[in-house]
Formats: C-alpha cells, sequence, structure tokens
C-alpha cells in the first residue's frame, strides 16, 4: 500500500511551544504524545486551557486532513451530544496552517481541544459494561455518519480492511514458522467467508482506528461505572464498510482478555443497540477482527525493518500475537452464533428449522432405547445445584455415592430407566476439571446440554432416525462421554442435516463402524457401557441432538458454561424433542434472578435490602463456599453464622436424627436441653453457669437487658458509640448504628452512649499505652452524670470487638476498667458475643476472655447453631435468681431438643476439627499479608483484628483520615464479581470486614489477599 513508508515528522518539545505561540497565540507547555504518523503534543496554558497539536507529514494533503475536520463538524451538528475533538482556529481566524522544517518541509499544524480522560489501554478493569460502552459510542459515531460525504474519503489505506489483502506480500518479513502459518490460516478464512461479501454491505465514512489508545474513558468517580466517553485521533478516517469499524474496536478490546470472544460480545452488544447490525455484517465482524490482527501483526514485522527504534509500532505486537494464537481455538462459526446472541438473535437459525420439523414429525421419530419414553413415564432427576435430592455437595462429587442414589431411586420407583435433564446446571460439573478462566475470575461448565438416560449397562441403544455414522471416538478424559458415536440427518426436502450424539456406551460398540456407515431407524447399533469406560459415573446413555458440529469429530461438548448458554442451546436443541418424555414428568423450573427481584419487591418489605449491586441467588452451601443458580463458586470471606462451615455434615446430621425422633418445648425433662447447658458453661469461666435458650441473638440481648433491669431495679444503659445490638424496639434504642443512623430518632433518656475506644480514629490513638484506660473514662463519667439526677445504671453493654462499629479490636484494660466503674455503681457488665464467639478471636474461645475480664451476663447467637435459629444467654446464678421474681419466663422454641443437638454439634466441631487453633493460624497468616498489602496501597489505612474477625479500613488521606466508602462499596462488588464474599461496615461505610466459617484456609487467604491486591490497583481504588 502507498502508506507504508511514510515517516513520522520530528519536532521537539521546544518547536511544539513556539509553533503554539507563533500561530495560535498561546504562551503554553507541550508534552510530546504517542502517534504513528503525526507528531502530537499536549498543550496546557497558563489559564488551565488544553489543547493537542498536530503536526502532520509534509508528504500529507491537506484535503486528507480537511476530511478529518469536516468529519468532526458534521458529527458536532448532527449529535452535539457526542463528546469529540474540535478544531481550533489560528490567531488569524483559519482553521489550517503551515510550517517549514529545517530542511525546507512544509507541515500541516492543527490544534484539537483536549479531551479529559484516561486511554482505554491504561484502564482497567475492562467491564462488561465499559466495553458495551464502547460499542455504543462507536455505534452513535457511525449512526451519525451515515450520509457525511467527502473527495478524498475514498482514499488509499493500508488499514482499510476491505483491501487486507496487501498484506500477503509483505507476510514473508514474519520469521517465526508457526506465528507465519497462523496468519496465513486467517488470511484463507477472510480470502472465503469475508472477501466476497464485502462489496454488497453498507458502506460508510468510518473512524477505523478505535484502538485502545484512540479510545477515553472517564475517569473513576464514586459509585457511578467508567464508561468510553470519546474517540481521538481521526488520522485514519477513510470511507469502507461500516462493519469495520466494529470490527477495529472490537480487536483492541478483546487484547489481553482471558476471554476474548465474552469481551468481543460486550462490544458488539453496546454497537448493535445504537445501530443495529445487518445479518451480512454479522457474518463477516470475525473474520475482519481476525485479519485486522494480521494487518497489525505485518505492518509491524514491516515496519520495524523500516524504523527499528520507533517504539510505538510494537506497543500491541506482543498482545496482538497471543490474541491471535488464542482465537486458532475458537471456531468462525461458533464466533458468529456468539455475536449474534449478543444482538439477541438466535444465535444459529438454522437450528429453528430443526426444531420445527421435529415438532411437527414426532410421530415418524423412534426410539432411542427399548423402553418407550412416551408411554412409560420414567423417573426424573432434579440434579440441580439447589437440588434437594442430592445431599451435601460431598456426596454429589463423590461417583460411589452418586451411582448408589441413582440406582436406589430407579429401583423404589419401579422403573427402569432415569432421566438427568437438559438445561440444568449440576454441581457434579463444579470440580477443577470442569474450570475455565474468564475475564473475572474462574467460570465451570455446569450446564448440561444433552439428557441423561440411567440404565443398566448392556442396554440396546436405538437409532431414532435413519442415518449414517458420521464419526466416533473413544474419548477417555474426565470430560469426555467415553466411547461415543455421532449420527448425521438429513431433513427431507430441506437440504439442512442435523446430528444425533450418543456418549458413554460400552467399548464394543464401536466394533466395525466406519464413518458413511448407513444405520437405519429402529436399528440397535450400540449399548449402554458400565461406570468402567466413563470414569466411574453411573451407567448411562447421554444422548444430545447438535445442529452444528464445529468441524469436529466424534466428541463435542456435554456441558456448557452458563454465560455461553444462548448459544449451546441453540447450537443443541432440547432432545427431548427426539425423546418424547411427557412434559409433565419434569420438574418445574425455577424463578430466574430477575423473576425473584420483582417478586422480592412485591412481597417482601423494602427496608430489608439486598447484598451487591448485582445481587446474588444462592442456592448451596458448602463450607467456606456459597454455589449460585449457575453452580459458580464463591468463596465466603464474611458468613460468619455458618461458623463451621456451610451444611457442615455433622451439624445437619444431628439436626435431621433429632428431628426425626423429638421436637418439643422446654416444659418436658430432656437430656440434650441439659447436656448442652452443661458443655456450653464449661467454656465459660466462672461464676457464669446459668443458661436461658432463645432464638436469635437481638432475643439474647433483649433478655439480657431484662435480666440485668431486673437485678438492679434500673433502666439506664451504657451503650459504645456505632454499637448495634439487635433488631426489636428495646435494642434499637440501646443501638446507636440504628438510633443515630438514616430513619433514627436518636437516644432515649435512659440510653447514654460512651466514646468507640477506636485507637486508629479515634480520641486517644494506638501511640498512647493507656488509651483503653482513657476511654473507659468515658464510662465513668456518664455514671456519674447518671448518678447526679438521682438514678443509677442498670448495665454496660458492649460487643469484646466492636462489629458494626469496623472491626474494632478494644484497647488493653478498657474492658477491666469499664466494668470496674460499672460494677462500682452496682451495675451489671454484659459481653455481646453474638458475632465473635466460639473461638473466631483464636487465642481464646470467648472475645472478653482478650481484655482479662468476667461479665455478669454473656449473649450468644450467630454461630452458636452454624445458621440454625439458635442463641444463648449465660449469667450468674445470683442475677439467675433475681430474675424468678414470680413472673415466668418462657420461650416456645428456645431450649428444644433439635436446636441443643445442633448446639451440642458445633461445639464437637469446633473441638474435634481444632478450629479456633485454625483461626488463629489463618488469621494471623491473613493479617500478615493485609499489613503488607497496607504497605503498598495507600488506600488502606488501618489492618485490625483478630483471629478471623479482621476488618480494613479504607482512607483517602492517611493524615486527616479522610474516609473512602465509596472505594469500599467498589471493592465489596467487584470481589463478589471475581468470586469473594466481603461486606462493608463503619460508622462511615468504609471498612471490609472479613469473618469467614473458621473451616477458612490458608490457600483462601492467599486467593484472598490476590485478588484483592489487584481490585486496589483498579482505577476506582487509586
Amino acid at each position: 500500500m502507498s502508506d507504508l513508508d511514510q515517516k513520522q515528522p520530528m519536532f521537539t518539545v521546544q518547536d511544539a511551544e513556539r509553533i503554539i505561540f507563533v500561530i495560535y497565540g498561546l504562551r503554553a507547555t507541550a508534552c510530546p504524545l504517542q502517534g504513528e504518523r503525526d507528531s502530537n503534543f499536549h498543550i496546557k496554558t497558563g489559564t488551565g486551557q488544553e489543547f493537542v497539536l498536530k503536526i502532520a507529514p509534509a508528504c500529507d494533503q491537506w484535503e486528507t486532513l480537511d476530511l478529518q475536520y469536516q468529519a468532526l463538524i458534521h458529527l458536532a451538528k448532527h449529535d452535539s451530544s457526542l463528546v469529540l475533538p474540535r478544531v481550533c482556529a489560528t490567531s488569524n481566524g483559519e482553521t489550517n496552517a503551515t510550517i517549514t522544517d529545517d530542511n525546507g518541509a512544509v507541515h500541516f499544524v492543527r490544534l484539537l481541544t483536549y479531551i479529559p480522560g484516561k486511554v482505554f489501554a491504561q484502564t482497567s478493569p475492562h467491564t462488561s459494561e465499559l466495553l458495551q460502552s464502547l460499542g455504543s459510542l462507536l455505534g452513535r459515531i457511525d449512526r451519525t455518519l451515515q450520509g457525511f460525504t467527502h473527495a478524498v474519503a475514498r482514499r488509499e489505506l493500508k488499514w482499510d480492511l476491505q483491501h487486507a489483502m496487501w498484506i500477503r506480500e509483505y507476510i514473508h518479513h514474519i520469521g517465526d514458522t508457526a506465528r507465519h502459518s497462523i496468519v496465513e490460516r486467517f488470511l484463507l478464512q477472510f480470502e472465503i467467508d469475508a472477501l466476497p461479501i464485502l462489496p454488497t454491505l453498507r458502506c460508510s465514512v468510518i473512524h477505523n482506528d478505535a484502538n485502545d489508545y484512540n479510545i477515553l474513558v472517564s475517569e473513576a468517580q464514586g459509585n457511578r461505572p467508567q464508561q468510553v466517553v470519546s474517540v481521538i485521533d481521526f488520522g485514519d478516517i477513510v470511507h469502507t464498510c461500516t462493519i469495520c469499524e466494529l470490527a477495529i474496536a472490537t480487536t483492541y478490546a478483546m487484547l489481553n482478555k482471558a476471554d476474548p470472544l465474552a469481551a468481543a460480545a460486550s462490544v458488539v452488544a453496546g454497537y448493535h443497540e445504537e445501530f443495529p447490525l445487518t445479518e451480512a455484517e454479522l457474518f463477516v465482524l470475525y473474520p475482519l477482527i481476525c485479519m485486522r490482527l494480521c494487518v497489525s501483526v505485518v505492518n509491524s514485522a514491516y515496519q520495524q525493518q523500516v524504523e527499528p527504534h520507533n517504539d510505538y509500532l510494537r506497543i500491541s505486537e506482543r498482545p496482538a500475537w497471543t490474541l491471535l494464537e488464542q482465537l486458532v481455538d475458537i471456531h468462525p462459526r461458533f464466533a458468529h452464533y456468539t455475536f449474534r446472541s449478543a444482538c439477541q438473535l438466535s444465535p444459529h437459525h438454522g437450528s429453528n428449522i430443526i426444531v420445527q420439523w421435529l415438532t411437527n414429525n414426532a410421530d415418524k421419530i423412534g426410539r432411542v432405547v427399548e423402553s418407550d419414553m412416551r408411554t412409560n413415564n420414567p423417573l426424573v432427576f432434579d440434579l440441580s445445584i439447589g437440588s434437594r435430592e442430592l445431599g451435601t455437595l460431598a456426596e454429589v462429587t463423590d461417583l460411589e455415592t452418586f451411582n448408589r442414589h441413582i440406582f436406589d431411586r430407579i429401583k423404589a420407583a419401579l422403573t427402569n430407566v432415569g432421566i438427568g435433564r437438559y438445561n440444568e446446571a449440576r454441581p457434579i460439573y463444579t470440580g477443577d476439571q470442569y474450570k475455565i478462566q474468564g475475564n473475572d475470575g474462574p467460570v465451570w461448565r455446569t450446564v448440561h446440554i444433552g439428557l441423561d438416560l440411567f440404565m443398566e449397562a448392556g442396554s440396546p441403544v436405538l437409532a431414532p432416525l435413519g442415518g449414517v455414522v458420521h464419526s466416533f471416538r473413544n474419548n477417555n478424559t474426565p470430560l469426555d462421554y467415553g466411547p461415543t458415536i455421532i449420527l448425521q440427518h438429513a431433513l427431507e426436502g430441506q437440504g439442512l442435516i442435523f446430528f444425533t450424539l450418543y456418549g458413554h456406551l460400552s467399548e464394543d460398540s464401536l466394533d466395525g463402524l466406519f464413518e458413511g456407515k448407513p444405520i437405519a431407524q429402529g436399528t440397535p447399533f450400540a449399548k449402554i457401557g458400565n461406570s468402567h469406560v466413563n470414569g466411574g459415573w453411573p451407567s448411562h446413555l447421554h444422548f444430545q441432538i447438535i445442529t452444528d458440529l464445529l468441524n469436529r469429530t466424534g466428541e463435542f461438548p456435554g456441558v456448557a458454561r452458563p454465560d455461553e448458554r444462548d448459544v449451546w442451546l441453540s447450537l443443541c436443541p432440547d432432545p427431548n424433542l427426539v425423546l418424547g418424555i411427557p412434559t409433565e414428568r419434569f420438574p418445574a423450573r425455577g424463578r430466574n434472578v430477575e423473576q425473584l427481584r420483582k417478586r422480592r419487591a412485591e412481597h417482601i418489605g423494602p427496608s430489608l435490602s439486598i447484598s451487591y449491586r448485582k445481587p446474588l441467588e444462592i442456592v448451596r452451601g458448602w463450607m467456606q463456599y456459597l454455589y449460585d443458580e449457575n453452580g459458580r463458586a464463591y468463596l465466603d470471606a464474611v458468613n460468619n453464622v455458618s461458623h463451621v462451615g456451610h451444611c457442615h455434615p455433622r451439624v445437619v446430621r444431628a439436626g435431621q436424627e433429632q428431628m426425626a425422633i423429638l421436637n418439643t418445648n422446654t416444659r418436658y425433662l430432656h437430656d440434650n436441653l441439659v447436656e448442652y447447658a452443661e458443655q456450653l458453661c464449661a467454656t465459660l469461666p466462672e461464676p457464669l453457669r446459668v443458661c436461658f435458650f432463645v432464638c436469635s441473638g437481638s432475643e439474647a440481648n433483649e433478655l439480657a437487658l431484662r435480666l440485668a433491669r431486673t437485678h438492679t431495679r434500673q433502666k439506664d444503659i451504657i451503650v459504645v458509640d456505632s454499637a448495634y445490638h439487635g433488631n426489636t424496639t428495646s435494642l434499637v434504642e440501646i443501638s446507636p448504628y440504628k438510633f443515630d443512623g438514616p430513619g433514627g430518632t436518636g437516644a432515649p433518656p435512659y440510653t447514654h452512649k460512651v466514646s468507640m475506644p477506636d485507637v486508629y480514629r479515634g480520641e486517644y490513638k494506638s501511640t498512647n499505652p493507656n488509651a483503653g484506660e482513657h476511654y473507659a473514662r468515658h464510662v465513668e463519667d456518664i455514671i456519674r452524670q447518671i448518678q447526679e439526677r438521682q438514678d443509677n445504671v442498670a448495665a454496660f453493654i458492649c460487643e469484646s470487638l466492636l462489629s458494626c462499629g469496623g472491626q474494632v479490636v478494644l484497647p488493653n484494660n478498657y474492658l477491666q476498667e469499664a466494668y470496674r466503674h460499672v460494677r462500682n455503681a452496682n451495675g451489671v457488665c454484659i459481653a455481646d458475643e453474638v458475632q465473635v464467639g466460639f473461638g473466631r478471636v483464636g487465642t481464646h474461645f470467648w472475645g472478653f476472655e482478650t481484655q482479662g475480664v468476667v461479665p455478669d451476663i454473656v449473649t450468644m447467637g450467630k454461630p452458636i447453631g452454624n445458621g440454625h435459629p439458635l442463641a444463648a444467654v449465660v449469667t450468674t446464678p445470683e442475677i439467675a435468681a433475681s430474675f424468678n421474681n414470680g413472673m415466668e419466663y418462657f420461650n416456645t422454641f428456645g431450649g428444644n431438643p433439635v436446636s441443643c443437638a445442633i448446639g451440642l454439634a458445633v461445639l464437637s466441631v469446633i473441638a474435634e476439627e481444632q478450629l479456633q487453633a485454625n483461626a488463629h493460624h489463618v488469621g494471623t497468616h491473613l493479617m500478615n499479608d493485609l499489613r503488607q498489602l497496607r504497605g503498598k496501597h495507600t488506600l488502606i489505612g488501618d489492618v485490625r483484628g483478630l483471629g478471623l474477625f479482621l476488618g480494613v479500613e479504607l482512607v483517602l488521606d492517611r493524615v486527616t483520615l479522610e474516609p473512602a466508602p465509596i472505594q469500599a462499596f467498589y471493592i465489596a462488588n467487584r470481589m463478589r464479581e471475581r468470586g469473594i464474599l466481603l461486606s462493608t461496615d463503619g460508622p462511615f461505610h468504609n471498612v471490609l470486614k472479613i469473618k469467614p466459617p473458621l473451616v477458612f484456609t490458608e490457600a483462601n487467604a492467599d486467593f484472598l489477599i490476590k485478588t484483592l491486591d489487584e481490585i486496589l490497583d483498579e482505577d476506582c481504588c487509586k
């Protein structure tokens, strides 16, 4: 092409500043910008104005520069909301100027308004929303440029993809043989699939160079997601096929992505929404993307010989080659189907014809096995993520247990076949062998895209339709089907073919087969294999319809990623079109996330909030993990309720076994109540020996208030600022976190706040060795004020570590001194252990023990029952005796045999699995790593905690301690997107709280730290 050898003009910063003053009358400073053809400078004046100075090569024609100028005028006139550069006039009011260099060559000069923003290449992260906004902007620009013309718009340009075949003459500059072959492959694809169609496509003037350094992104602002705001450098503007615009932008958006096709789909979706694509444009889009990459690497290989010192020419070369190597593994038709799906179109339009034919000809379709699915009412299993049939995740993933479950159920149902459903996300596919790296962390291929027929090994397999053997293979990897046969079928009079796949067959099923072998309808051509040929799975036939094999032979995916579900379901329609099982046999599917959200809004009070910007539907839990409806695993670093792990089998079994025998109230004698009270009291120091069992932490704190007020005959309560103790009316009245927050009405006259003993942000800092005593004097001061009005204190209630206050560890001696002041006034000391008890702090079983005190009343909740509604109040015999004043205390469900059995199981698991020691070990490891992150990221102001009760306080300034709640919210949501559940807390909502189940491992901690470190490097955290 004619512009291959054009060189960039060489001008210095001093040259640029002189030009700005002489031609534009501006006194300004210049800073060089990157560019391939022009010399570019960022200009700043003393008054804060900013511009871009562009000096074009001497060989350029003014007409081509005028093309850029006129296009910008057209865009501004027809869509003033577009934020694009504007051409500035010279001091003489002209829109163009020239200069002469030292060699006498004439150069064209332009001054454009500067658009603030960050270049796309240096923006992090590239979320799907950001990528979609890129497509949207370009769609708006291309829509606005429709009808724009210019005399030189149809110029010859090496970057015009409709003329991209020029690279064939330069491909020899790629010295690496393997890379040379990759480019040759994509050249052939372009030549066959795209080149003949390009002349039929709509054409217009396009920007033609929306690369990752020409796209500007808005600065991170609060909770608003970053958006693409502008495109700069119209130097490659040209009249060509309109679809080339999207192809170029999508190419650069795919760079450095673990899943480039998903990134591309987001760009395509945004573009199509603004400027709908045609069928033909969608068909050529992927070949054009691949061709743009080929043009880039060939041009780079050539230019490195011409200008070996121009680093800009190599700036995208390495990621371009990486992307080309990734795209080699993507079938062009699959990419096409993905782009159609992104545009809300049927991914494979031919599938609709095949589905309709199978529907209309159901009476002509034969059986797949000897049992007639239409009349024999087979047993349909629910093997979904949230299935109640499968037991614990450990039982699901244990193949021997799973095998036994399947065939015991079939036998009990008095049938000979069980059905595993189509389009079902399954927990059995959540292992590492099904994991794939996505753009936001791992994703799992959990969605089953066939139907399973669980039957005895050796059962014959029949051909439901006549066809020929397309291919066969003995697949023996964990992801494959064992011996597999694929039959090919033709639609009568339609000119279309489709395929049926039969997996998990016996090895002798492949004997005598050859490709093209005719198989008549009804022929028993194979047998179901045993568990030995399919990796230990129960013997069954995996049956699948396939409308496009994507050039595969003998194998095809049987499970798919949830985010690619629409594409794979289009390629693999419902196999029941062939089997004909009555639809009423299939359990009804649950509501999707949006349906749940809508129904929840209709029937659940709006004050009950939902976590995260994108709500989660969680359907299964196992130890330190939660699983959504699609089987994605989330490392749970915040749910301290499941103290010994979600659905811990011993705790579950204890509840199930007792529930099957008896569940009643405490008016009857039962050993569980006494045994549990004895074991619970054994963990506590004397004289805490009397228990009251209730159902929640709120009930426990409510009862603690009654005990204290009855014992002291006083009403006044001292509380710590920002504390939260429960949701009842009386507890909201002693919870500053609530009564001083939105909707609160302030403290009632009998509730008295003392300063939160926060040695990071409070009045007395960690550098003060007597901070604890100083904060405790506030308690003494409040007591004096109460007594001055002839009253006295009933109780001082304080969490042993402050949770809603921001995961604050109390300073040394705080509780010792505060308790001393309270007891001197004959008040009661209440330790709220609802959040931190039962070994969480690691060094001790109870949080108050870290302060060297013994409270008068201890309240417990949340972790006590591992998610079961169980709570307790433990106090002294003296206080219990005061409460026994003639008014009976009764709690219908508190202390029932089931709850006590569960409580006993929790205590046993903590002891036998040494979870307190684990909390200390892992918590120390995590704390050390968090402190290292603090040394790296200035956003982290403080790291604090004990055991597995940790807080990371985020601040914008470590001197002023200005809180960073927006960044905290962003990080919690980004961690959720990356597969880790955190939350925020504290008076300013700027503290990341970490309080996972105690089965949290060192590897879990390392994953959390690595992910948090990466997110702290993102734009919104800078």
